[in-house]
């Protein structure tokens, strides 16, 4: 009896474990489908919606806004406040406070970050597993787990891939439970991109406190 709940554990066991692999697998094959794709780009711009709920599910923020994205670069207008970076520097204007705060970019402690949502580095930086299949607008998808390797001040990451390699939807789950969840809408890819846009030009601001924490 024992040998045969052995041998049976053992089937088991290596049943889970054919199956993790082939998630895997597939994961990796939309992963690297995806990676192509934002790699092959010049640049992008998109629309998008960020929704944003603290740990007991409660919505805390819904507003639209634009994201543009040049290889490490990126420019996000939401609300009131602009985010950009140059993949060393951040710049974080605040309309209301006619304030700019400046400090040294670091993609783990931003809260909201298109380098989360977009994982291009993913085989460094995440342990990944197939999740699914889901029908978006009408689309089919897929579903992809991250989880990063190292420790972060989130805990996963899940995107959502359409058949073509690009990210529909991109979830961030932070350690204190809260969630941030952009949809993507309306994509234009190689969009005409100027350098100028991934810096703070504070002359284009007159009247603007600038606050460097760096």
């Amino acid at each position: 009896m024992k040998k045969i709940l052995i041998l049976t554990l053992s089937i088991i066991g290596l049943n889970f474990s054919n199956t993790w692999a082939q998630q895997d697998a597939k994961a990796k094959g939309v992963l690297d489908k995806m990676s192509a794709k934002i790699n092959g780009m010049s640049s992008m711009k998109a629309n998008f919606n960020l929704i944003a709920k603290d740990a007991k599910g409660k919505v805390i923020l819904n507003e639209n806004g634009v994201l543009q994205m040049k290889g490490e670069n990126y420019n996000v207008s939401l609300g009131k406040q602009v985010m950009i970076s140059d993949g060393k520097t951040m710049w974080t204007y605040m309309a209301e406070n006619k304030e700019v705060q400046i400090s040294n970019f670091d993609p783990d402690e931003v809260q909201f970050s298109p380098k989360k949502i977009f994982p291009t580095n993913y085989a460094k930086e995440y342990n990944y597993t197939y999740a699914g299949e889901r029908v978006v607008n009408g689309k089919k998808v897929d579903i992809i787990y991250l989880t990063p390797k190292n420790k972060k001040n989130y805990k996963s990451v899940t995107i959502l891939v359409d058949k073509t390699g690009m990210i529909t939807s991109g979830s961030i789950e932070e350690t204190n439970g809260g969630y941030y969840t952009l949809n993507l809408k309306g994509v234009q890819t190689n969009a005409a991109s100027s350098d100028a846009i991934y810096t703070f030009d504070a002359s284009k601001y007159p009247g603007v406190e600038v606050i460097d924490i760096r």
